[in-house]
């Protein structure tokens, strides 16, 4: 992450609002907010902005101090990394249950922190009539900010107070050569792992339990001059095994990173043959426009023989037309084979889905594939495709012009479609053809 700009990191023990007040700073409904205790369980970064001043905003997993449960103790870690990386730290409680034994130990722990700490009593709904917050003066953390941010009641003097936090000098990153990666796959792909391998640290959960990413989680890195950020996306299930509310929220976010996504990096399990479902979610990304990368991810435990891979490829490329234009890599993220090698791809896949070609490029292909085969006659009458231009990229839309637009098979679209694809590849990009009139504009 560019250190330009300053990092807010928001924690506290389960179940003070955590997450609520982190998506009251985004304005929308980002970190999974449940009543059950423990539900945020990574570090989920987002960007917003505040009087002027664009930041990070990272939600982390409640911190249980002294717990030895495995996860809990992974929460403890992500979040007490999540504080080591920021300028500024909340430490949210809450005004409804008052000082609680945890918030002690919690303060004792950040009162060590060399970043500013700004004390946050939360879910004080009947301000600025209450008062209770001030008994959390007692934490020996400086003055308590009560919020409600459920209703928003506090926050934006909460803001004030952590903007005059950064320092003045702090620049600012542009948005340019940012590109948006989602890691996406069934649950328990290993998918946190292959984000963990390619930072080289643990930067989210990873358990032996599937389904332990619930949120998705945003990890920016500097790749040869561009800013990659990697969103490791809770496991994309079928609807019908989606037992309760919570894992219907994340599958439903899930699939919102995805329309949001330049590139998708699709982990698929190389001990299991290309199931439907991992196809599902292949295809999802490509409908949304997405650049597509399809990983094999635990390559290493393949037995290995001559064509193994091809093989795998050969059978992968069968399940579905698309498939062909789909960079393969076979990887692992328990050894880091060709785990680097994915971001070469994913940068070249998103040039491919920039890409845009000259509208005279666009006639002559045109002409060139309606003299090998022209669009079949409509009750008698000659349909013809007069003009072509490319008018949008990610993904690269084309529009034809014809004089029957309506009276183009679907079959001569797909024919349309390939020879483009022959001429310029678009590796890894989908790309759109839509037919117009040739009056319309």
């Amino acid at each position: 992450m560019s250190r330009k700009i300053p990092v807010v990191a928001v924690v506290g023990r389960p179940n003070v609002g955590k997450s609520t007040l982190f998506n009251r700073f985004l304005g929308r409904r980002l970190a999974i907010v449940h009543d059950t205790p423990g539900v945020t369980r990574d570090r989920n970064f987002a960007r917003t902005d505040w009087g002027g001043h664009t930041f990070f905003v990272v939600d982390t997993g409640g911190v249980i101090q002294d717990s030895q449960e495995p996860l809990e103790r992974a929460v403890r870690e992500q979040a007490m990394a999540a504080v080591r990386e920021a300028d500024v730290i909340l430490f949210v409680t809450d005004g409804k249950t008052g000082v609680h034994p945890l918030d002690e130990k919690l303060a004792e722990v950040l009162r060590k922190s060399p970043q500013p700490v700004i004390l946050v009593v939360n879910k004080l709904d009947n301000l600025p009539g209450d008062e209770s917050y001030l008994d959390f003066w007692t934490l020996g953390m400086g003055e308590p900010h009560p919020v409600s941010a459920i209703s928003g009641k506090g926050s934006g003097d909460l803001l004030d107070a952590v903007v005059a936090e950064f320092a003045e000098a702090s620049g600012e990153e542009g948005e340019t050569g940012v590109v948006r990666v989602a890691v996406v796959g069934k649950p328990n792909v290993g998918k946190s792992s292959f984000v963990n391998r390619i930072f080289g640290e643990e930067r989210v959960v990873v358990s032996e339990t599937a389904g332990t990413t619930r949120d998705p989680v945003d990890t920016p890195m500097q790749y040869h001059g561009q800013t990659l950020v990697f969103v490791d996306t809770a496991g994309l299930r079928r609807q019908a095994r989606i037992k309760d509310s919570l894992e219907y929220y994340s599958s439903l976010r899930t699939a919102r990173v995805v329309q949001e996504a330049d590139v998708c990096l699709v982990l698929v399990d190389a001990t299991d043959e290309l199931s439907a479902q991992d196809l599902k979610v292949v295809e999802q990304a490509w409908e949304a426009g997405a650049g597509v990368v399809l990983v094999v991810n635990k390559w290493d435990l393949m037995e290995k023989e001559t064509d193994t891979a091809p093989q795998w490829e050969k059978r992968v490329r069968q399940k579905a037309t698309f498939l062909q234009w789909v960079p393969i890599l076979f990887a692992s993220a328990l050894t880091g084979q060709r785990v680097r090698k994915t971001l070469d791809m994913v940068l070249q896949v998103q040039v491919e889905r920039h890409r845009r070609i000259d509208t005279h490029e666009v006639n002559e292909a045109l002409e060139e594939l309606m003299r090998r085969q022209p669009p079949p006659h409509s009750r008698g009458r000659p349909v013809r495709l007069r003009y072509g231009t490319q008018v949008s990229v990610a993904p690269p839309t084309f529009v034809l012009f014809s004089n029957l637009p309506k009276e183009i098979p679907d079959h001569y679209i797909r024919y349309v479609h390939n020879s483009f694809r022959a001429r310029w590849r678009f590796t890894g990009s989908p790309i759109r053809i839509r037919l117009r009139g040739s009056q319309e504009r």
